[in-house]
């Protein structure tokens, strides 16, 4: 059986305690995962400050250049797994087997890992604001003709990491290139891509002390938030809850991300449907900037009816079909209680289940021994219902209608919202608002990223601050 160790100041440590996760399929044991308690991670960590000064020894120009190198080794190379080895074909094969995401999906969330690590220097740029990056080398510089200077805010990143898509990893690996160490909980079930991240930076020169790999439980994850300087932590609603007022971790809960429709496009809505569907079910509706609404001013029941319609089409398919678009549960019970959880809420009135009547069967189905919870679209009549946002790890959005007038107070937190509209009072509203992290003016999808352009959260701001600083034009000797 596969083995995945922990690793400490990168060096591989093989753990008594074990735990097993299973492929998707046949449910039987598929990789045994060394696990790190409590005390060592708290251990490991008490030397963070001489790690970080590892990282200080390169300046960024080459931890970019590392970056680039990494890239390529992590896409196409056959790298260290364990005490054996992982070619990129076996490293997608993995992923499927443990986390149900069909081949093709991988393949795409490798190419979005690989775009950040190759694109660094853009990302760098985007977070920056396009400062130059010799300053975090001098420790001061210039920035739009001010004199600048940051200090680090702590001197490691602890990131406990989720298990629904590889792609979510593209947003700490930045942190190597801004000269901070990395303290990394993996998922149960995507323990691959972070181990794999790790191993082409070391063999592109970058030192391994400053990456740290714990397979861990609740209590080690803790461990991790409590001790790191700074953190990043993925979950659910209850998962995050508890740390919100700690300044120091980054949460990363459901995106409730939307797209909306203006008075001036409804009427049109048949042109955008492939945006919406796009936004909705891309990556199997897995990632938190996928669309789980759509609000309208009207006419919402037929958005849905259109929206339901196609999107019934989508049905599984084997894990190396080219043409996926939906993936299994690796865990039926999740599947089982997210549909019985949607049908709950759908004996409470002003809500209807439009695919309903489109789908073959039910919304959870069976295919090839594996669970799937096919694409399901709701109509909500007004913005009041539980249902109106509520966010789900599959193809699920609810369309909602709401006077346009009030449409930008009544959609709360939103991740990601894509307005298609040319009204400029509801686009000025939205620029206005607090709640919406990442907004696209116009018929782009909520799933399309730029690298110069965060979509949650800015890294260097949440690892940098900058400090009051002035210096002399000349230091002369006074004695």
């Amino acid at each position: 059986m596969l083995h995945i160790p922990i690793l400490r100041k990168g060096r591989p440590y093989r753990s008594l305690t074990l735990a097993r996760t299973q492929h998707y399929r046949t449910r039987q044991p598929y990789v045994e995962i060394s696990q790190a308690n409590p005390g060592l991670v708290r251990r490991d960590l008490l030397g963070a400050e001489e790690t970080w000064r590892i990282l200080q020894g390169f300046r960024v120009e080459e931890l970019v250049a590392m970056s680039k190198r990494a890239a390529e080794y992590y896409l196409r190379e056959t790298l260290p797994l364990g005490d054996g080895w992982q070619t990129p074909d076996e490293y997608v094969l993995a992923i499927s087997a443990t986390t149900g995401l069909p081949h093709v999906m991988v393949r795409r969330n490798m190419m979005k890992i690989h775009g950040v690590m190759a694109e660094i220097g853009s990302v760098l740029s985007g977070l920056t604001r396009g400062m130059d990056m010799r300053v975090l080398d001098d420790g001061h510089g210039d920035a739009g003709g001010h004199a600048v200077s940051f200090y680090p805010r702590g001197y490691n990143l602890g990131a406990v990491l989720p298990n629904n898509s590889p792609g979510v990893h593209s947003l700490w690996i930045p942190a190597i290139a801004m000269k901070v160490p990395l303290v990394l909980k993996p998922g149960s079930a995507e323990p691959w891509s972070p181990y794999r991240v790790i191993q082409a930076y070391i063999k592109a020169g970058c030192p391994p002390e400053v990456f740290g790999y714990y397979p861990t439980d609740h209590g080690g994850a803790a461990t991790i938030l409590q001790s790191c300087g700074r953190c990043m932590l993925f979950g659910d609603v209850g998962a995050v809850k508890s740390w919100k007022n700690d300044p120091r971790i980054e949460l990363h809960g459901p995106g409730y991300s939307k797209v909306l429709l203006g008075e001036d496009a409804i009427d049109g809505f048949e042109r955008h449907l492939d945006v919406i569907i796009q936004s909705i079910s891309e990556n199997s509706g897995r990632s938190c900037i996928n669309a789980s609404g759509v609000w309208v001013p009207r006419r919402g029941r037929e958005v849905a009816e259109a929206l339901a319609e196609r999107m019934a089409k989508i049905q599984p398919k084997p894990a190396d079909d080219p043409e996926a678009r939906i993936a299994p549960f690796a865990d039926p019970r999740v599947a089982e209680r997210i549909s019985a959880m949607i049908d709950d809420a759908l004996y409470e009135p002003g809500v209807e289940d439009v695919t309903a009547k489109y789908r073959p069967s039910g919304r959870l189905a069976r295919f090839e021994d594996s669970t799937y919870l096919l694409p399901t679209i709701l109509h909500c009549e007004s913005p009041s219902h539980g249902l109106a946002n509520r966010e789900f790890l599959f193809p699920f959005a609810s369309v909602v209608e709401c006077p346009e007038a009030e449409m930008v107070e009544a959609i709360g937190p939103t991740l990601v919202a894509t307005a298609i509209t040319a009204n400029e009072s509801l686009r000025s509203r939205l620029l206005a608002s607090p709640h919406v992290g990442r907004l696209n003016l116009g018929p782009i999808p909520t799933m399309k990223i730029g690298w110069d352009q965060p979509h949650e959260g800015n890294l260097f701001e949440h690892l940098y601050a900058r400090r009051a600083f002035q210096q002399a034009a000349d230091l002369v000797a006074t004695h």
